[in-house]
């Protein structure tokens, strides 16, 4: 990603920052993306390019950022939402039909807006709040799970992966929406809150710790396919660290996703999908 390749037949736009992040690991995960030439910009400056005609310039945008979390607020993390024009141009950009990637920590996005969670596919919080008309806790984290991943059935995504295979990586307890969704992976993880550690108390300072926190069993859907609005969307919970976006089966798998969301047939899936008012 350091030269410009004008040759490639196919552009990326990456986004990234508002969470901390494996730079070099991540640009490397896009590099393996042969035929396209990727470019990433970090917010808040990438805010400018999240709209229709300067979205329209890529085949397909990587989001593995998290915007919309103040860490430094007095109530830290504090909730924001997007200012109304940024909000309208996103959607505008959806619309459209740009192909979406999002991956890992992008779950934690935007919690001021609504909407961003049924773009995405669910929501990972911070702290507790209201999500379609529940009270939710603060979710839950587990980093370096060593867990293995099963194809929840045939996808291009999946396409060409063991029908199971390993790899270490953070996992979320979180609300997910599994019902509007397509199906891409399962993890053989317990997603209860035994498992996993309170996102509240890692912001205080006191990490590792579920002392006074519970949190519902949530799905062991780790990756899935949905649309918003025309765009074609894949939200994958892997890639926290540079080992995990190193395991060659991730790689595989982020790269099958940016391929299919930027490819007609997932365009015109997303079109289907629209008309019919549904998210599979």
């Amino acid at each position: 990603m350091d030269i410009i390749r004008y040759n490639a037949p196919r552009k990326l736009l990456a986004v990234a920052r508002g969470h901390p992040y494996a730079r070099d690991a991540f640009c490397g995960l896009l590099a393996g993306l042969e035929e396209f030439d990727a470019c990433l910009v970090e917010q808040p400056a990438a805010q400018a390019l999240l709209q229709p005609s300067a979205a329209g310039e890529f085949d397909a945008i990587v989001c593995y950022d998290m915007p919309g979390v103040d860490f430094t607020a007095d109530d830290a993390p504090a909730p924001l939402a997007p200012p109304e024009d940024v909000r309208r141009d996103y959607l505008a950009m959806l619309e459209a039909g740009v192909g979406m990637v999002f991956m890992h920590h992008a779950l934690a996005a935007w919690p001021g807006w609504p909407e961003y969670a049924e773009i995405v596919g669910g929501r990972f919080h911070y702290r507790p709040a209201e999500l379609r008309g529940e009270t939710w806790p603060d979710s839950g984290y587990r980093h370096a799970v060593t867990h293995r991943l099963s194809a929840a059935g045939s996808h291009p995504v999946t396409q060409g992966l063991p029908a199971q295979f390993e790899m270490t990586d953070e996992l979320y307890l979180c609300a997910v929406f599994e019902e509007d969704v397509t199906p891409l992976l399962r993890s053989d993880y317990g997603f209860t809150q035994d498992n996993f550690y309170s996102a509240a108390h890692a912001v205080a300072g006191r990490m590792h710790s579920r002392a006074g926190w519970s949190h519902p069993p949530g799905s062991n859907l780790v990756g899935w396919a949905k649309h918003h609005r025309n765009s074609p969307i894949v939200y994958l919970q892997g890639g926290d660290d540079a080992a995990a976006m190193d395991n060659e089966y991730f790689r595989q798998l982020l790269h099958n996703a940016v391929r299919w969301v930027s490819s007609a047939a997932a365009h015109d899936w997303a079109r289907a999908a629209n008309r019919r008012g549904n998210g599979r």
